[in-house]
């Protein structure tokens, strides 16, 4: 499996080498960090070895520097650069070249700790990924392989492909998996309907998961409610090594992103990374050449 990483030498970078870095622990995942300088950059300044290097080479040697420093030790990775028009066309073009399983990046540089906050990267690699995009928090740090995954599992059917990645992701890395049914209360109308609507979903992919995973694999199910999905969220026990996984809008046109209102709603209380699977994505497993 490779993990394109949109790295750039500040914080949100640092924080999409971190969150990537506890993904690929569990099953040794390879990175590519991928470095995006603009388009019309021409092959001279992007030399680094030059005697007068470019302020673009520069660049492209500190990044370099700096992103592989990040990388802890048993990890492999690489660093590419990539010129592109921007930097979400440049992960996207690296993630489909490489076979990437997943792209990922951190949070706008203006959000809370702890918090997502969505920038032009990220929101446009939200509506255009033909692949699974990974969202850390703001100061994501977390030394630990990933603990356990928890799968939004909604109150409808839909979503087959992120329930698909979520219970393979689960047997693959040998960690619980959580399915959580977030229920916005109408305090107008009794919420009554909605919460059993929500239990029996859950538990219908509860039974679908179990069936699917190994005899014995801790698996769950939770229905967190809230007079907001914000406060549903906050009812929720979450592990600082654990990871959402959320499917796209029914908007989202075949094998791209697009993420509906619940999800933003979802994405801006979030205290741990989410990880938004295009709809009808199947998996492929890649290895980098050599």
């Amino acid at each position: 499996m490779r993990y394109v990483v949109g790295y750039t030498p500040n914080d949100r970078g640092a924080d999409a080498v971190a969150l990537a870095s506890a993904m690929a622990r569990a099953q040794g995942a390879h990175l590519d960090l991928v470095y995006v300088v603009h388009g019309r950059t021409t092959a001279s300044q992007m030399r680094p070895e030059a005697m007068h290097a470019s302020a673009v080479a520069q660049d492209i040697r500190m990044a370099e520097r700096h992103g592989m420093e990040l990388v802890p030790k048993g990890i492999e990775a690489r660093f590419h650069v990539r010129k592109a028009e921007s930097f979400a066309a440049g992960l996207i073009e690296a993630a489909v070249e490489y076979r990437a399983g997943l792209i990922v990046v951190g949070a706008a540089s203006n959000g809370l700790f702890k918090r997502h906050t969505v920038g032009s990267v990220a929101n446009a690699l939200l509506h255009a990924a033909p692949v699974p995009v990974a969202l850390a928090p703001r100061g994501y740090h977390q030394p630990d392989p990933i603990r356990r995954l928890t799968l939004a599992v909604g109150q409808r059917t839909g979503a087959e492909a992120a329930i698909d990645v979520a219970i393979e992701a689960s047997g693959r890395r040998g960690v619980p998996l959580r399915l959580v049914s977030l229920v916005e209360l109408d305090a107008e109308r009794d919420g009554g309907d909605n919460v059993n609507a929500a239990h029996i979903h859950a538990n219908t992919v509860l039974a679908a998961a179990a069936r699917r995973l190994p005899e014995g694999h801790p698996v769950a199910v939770e229905v967190a409610h809230g007079r907001s999905i914000e406060e549903a969220i906050d009812d929720l026990d979450w592990d600082d090594a654990e990871i959402l996984v959320v499917g796209s809008s029914r908007l989202a046109e075949k094998n791209k992103l697009f993420i509906g209102s619940t999800a933003n709603k979802v994405l801006r209380a979030l205290p741990v990374p989410m990880v938004v699977v295009p709809r009808d994505y199947e998996r492929v497993d890649t290895i980098p050449a050599d």
